[in-house]
């Protein structure tokens, strides 16, 4: 895959402004791909209505991930809770999943994701371009049961 496709696909998502107000927390845990951050997952009212009636969500969609990473003690340990989880810190990223119809023919099997693709910010909405999104989207990849999302599940319920 070439730099300029990797960023024309990042350059097609906005920075979803005022999302804090108009999606909901959906979910919020430790983050199973990060041993050092916390994760909270936000979508629209529409979006959770169009999972909870069981079907595909439409183009157009945008889910919203906040990325915090985890308190750690004086050594560099995270810090977990009385619960056992991780405590949230410093807010470090706003990853976003928009779906768009026919964003995932522009690339490879290995990197396809339906018709879902990636982008990054930083917690005031400015682009981080040095981020690597084929990471994301080989991560999420695997997961085409469940929209290649990991929290599908969790927006039904």
């Amino acid at each position: 895959m070439s730099l300029a496709l990797t960023v024309q696909a990042e350059e097609r998502i906005q920075f979803p402004a005022g999302y804090e107000d108009k999606m909901l927390n959906y979910l919020s845990l430790d983050r199973t791909q990060n041993d050092d951050q916390v994760i909270r997952l936000f979508a629209t009212k529409e979006t959770l209505a169009a999972a909870q009636a069981g079907k595909e969500l439409p183009y157009g969609t945008v889910l919203v991930a906040e990325l915090y990473k985890a308190k750690k003690d004086a050594d560099g340990e995270v810090i977990e809770s009385a619960l056992g989880r991780r405590i949230r810190g410093k807010f470090a990223a706003v990853a976003v999943m928009q779906k768009g119809e026919g964003w995932g023919e522009k690339f490879s099997p290995e990197f396809r994701n339906g018709d879902w693709d990636f982008a990054i910010f930083s917690p005031k909405g400015e682009r981080l371009v040095k981020k690597d999104l084929n990471d994301c989207r080989a991560c999420h990849q695997p997961f085409a049961e469940t929209q290649h999302l990991f929290s599908l599940e969790h927006m039904v319920n």
